[in-house]
């Protein structure tokens, strides 16, 4: 989880992506009492350094931007790795209270209203949990606008349901209301989506849970994708779910990869394929539990 209502315009914006939104003043014991936002948001609790060491690994790239990058955790764990990664984000308090490691690496930029970037700037393009925060019809304007500023590949999570070609099938629960389940639940793994903003979860204040406004299929996500340019890479997904398994994340992670027309093969490289990440130097206490 991301981000919230990015059909709001700047001012909304402000509001909404204050400290409160990022844990600041919340129950220091987790207990989000059922509203949408973050009770505590640091580099362990966002898995920043579990996705900066997947896309490090199965991407051989110098280049990056994170669209979503929040406070920069993500940005940071990669500029580590040795990547020029740069993050933007619609949040101007997340953009000024930046994690050390991103500062002066991260721009406020909305992908409705076009990123800060040039085209083709980036080999690679990570949007974490951010792309069911827009309204449907949003939708392909904001992966056009990925397309303009990505070289090369793009890495995404988006909660989907349905079935997955690559990995875990994506579910309604949390996503849907909970008098809606049992409905979608008989329509079966081919239904596409999206799901119409009345059947949506909400939260304590009666919103869209987290702000999610586009929950659809992997194949409604995927063919949007195509639209733009991309062509969906499974057998690289494959990969990352196989690189996941040891942390548990593999259900929880509706995970894709997106290569542009003619993108370099060597793009797609694995670092030392008969490692897995912990091996490769990755710490984190979900991997460490698993072994």
């Amino acid at each position: 989880m991301r981000r919230l209502g990015l059909r709001s315009g700047p001012a909304d914006a402000e509001a909404l992506y204050d400290g409160a939104y990022f844990g600041a003043g919340r129950d220091p014991s987790g207990d989000r009492q059922g509203q949408s936002g973050y009770a505590s948001y640091d580099r362990i609790s966002s898995n920043a350094d579990i996705a900066a060491y997947l896309l490090w690994r199965n991407f051989r790239v110098t280049t990056s931007l994170d669209i979503g990058c929040a406070t920069g955790f993500l940005v940071e764990a990669l500029r580590e790795l040795g990547l020029e990664a740069q993050g933007s984000d619609i949040s101007h308090y997340a953009v000024e209270h930046a994690t050390p490691g991103a500062r002066g690496h991260l721009k406020v930029g909305n992908l409705l209203d076009g990123l800060p970037f040039a085209d083709g700037q980036f080999e690679l393009v990570s949007t974490l949990e951010i792309l069911e925060h827009l309204p449907p019809a949003d939708v392909p304007q904001a992966l056009r606008e990925i397309r303009r500023v990505c070289a090369g590949v793009v890495y995404a999570t988006i909660p989907s349901f349905g079935r997955n070609a690559s990995g875990p099938n994506g579910h309604y629960e949390g996503k849907v209301r909970p008098e809606r389940l049992g409905h979608y639940n008989e329509l079966g793994l081919e239904f596409v989506g999206p799901l119409p903003e009345a059947d949506l979860e909400v939260d304590a204040q009666g919103g869209p849970i987290e702000g999610h406004l586009s929950i659809a299929s992997f194949g409604w996500w995927t063919d949007r994708f195509a639209e733009a340019g991309f062509t969906r890479r499974i057998d690289i997904e494959e990969r990352l779910y196989a690189d996941l398994a040891p942390a548990g994340l593999a259900p929880f992670w509706n995970l894709y990869v997106f290569a542009v027309d003619g993108a370099d093969p060597a793009l797609f490289t694995q670092r030392e394929p008969e490692r897995s990440l912990r091996e490769l130097g990755l710490s984190h206490p979900l991997v460490d539990a698993g072994g």
